[in-house]
């Protein structure tokens, strides 16, 4: 049996005497796409900070399929956009994804990167554009183009719909089936529980930093007898 793409244990953080995680016992297996949901504050931004190394954890671990985080090649195997993608302001937009590609070993290939930008709506001019000059769902697409450019197995995206219009909402979804369709890992934090429901093989909700539920979007509505997911997770947080 392949070890999980991701596998928090017990996982615990606290800043100060404020508890921000507690215990958390989360796995996540290799071509599953799981969703992370919960209120500002829940614990979800530290657990992506821990998982990539930015924060050390107070006890519990982490593994990155079966190697510890803190491994520089098993953080190697992902891909990050955070929620607030801010590139370079002074690097054009074909700057910024050669630089990326070249960090990670490869090479440039213009028709590839003509591709991805049409699968996520992003007009191939705006390249030789600096990014400052760009929008927010212009930046979020060059972020997104940069991590499905580099071929990692897992993906980790912190609120990937953020500033996308509906067009490029629906095209960064069909990309998303895409990698599925190859095997692709996903883990994503969204507070948009229809993207969720619709994306998602498993998700599971943090609430004041432990975990309140794990399993299918139609698991939550049964276990929580609501309607609708929206209604599931404000009965879990009750």
């Amino acid at each position: 049996m392949s070890a999980p793409a991701l596998h928090f244990k017990q996982l615990s953080k606290a800043y100060g005497k404020s508890p921000v995680l507690q215990g958390v016992d989360l796995a996540v297996q290799p071509g599953e796409f799981f969703g992370l949901v919960g209120v500002n504050g829940a614990g979800k931004t530290t657990l992506l900070k821990c998982l990539l190394d930015f924060s050390e954890p107070d006890s519990g671990s982490i593994e990155i399929f079966g190697r510890s985080h803190r491994q520089h090649q098993a953080r190697a195997t992902l891909a990050f956009v955070p929620e607030r993608f801010t590139p370079p302001s002074y690097l054009t937009g074909k700057d910024f994804l050669n630089y990326m590609l070249r960090l990670r070993g490869q090479a440039y290939d213009p028709s590839q990167v003509e591709r991805m930008l049409d699968a996520l709506d992003l007009d191939p001019a705006a390249l030789g554009k600096p990014v400052r000059t760009y929008s927010k769902g212009m930046t979020q697409k060059l972020g997104l183009a940069a991590c499905f450019l580099s071929e990692r197995p897992l993906s980790l995206l912190d609120e990937p719909m953020s500033g996308l219009d509906p067009k490029a909402r629906a095209l960064l979804k069909r990309q998303l089936q895409r990698l599925k369709a190859q095997g692709h890992t996903l883990f994503f934090s969204s507070h948009t529980l229809a993207d969720v429901e619709e994306i998602c093989d498993r998700m599971a909700i943090l609430h004041q930093g432990a975990l309140r539920f794990v399993g299918t979007p139609a698991d939550c509505c049964r276990q929580f007898a609501a309607a609708n997911l929206e209604q599931a997770f404000m009965n879990c947080i009750a």
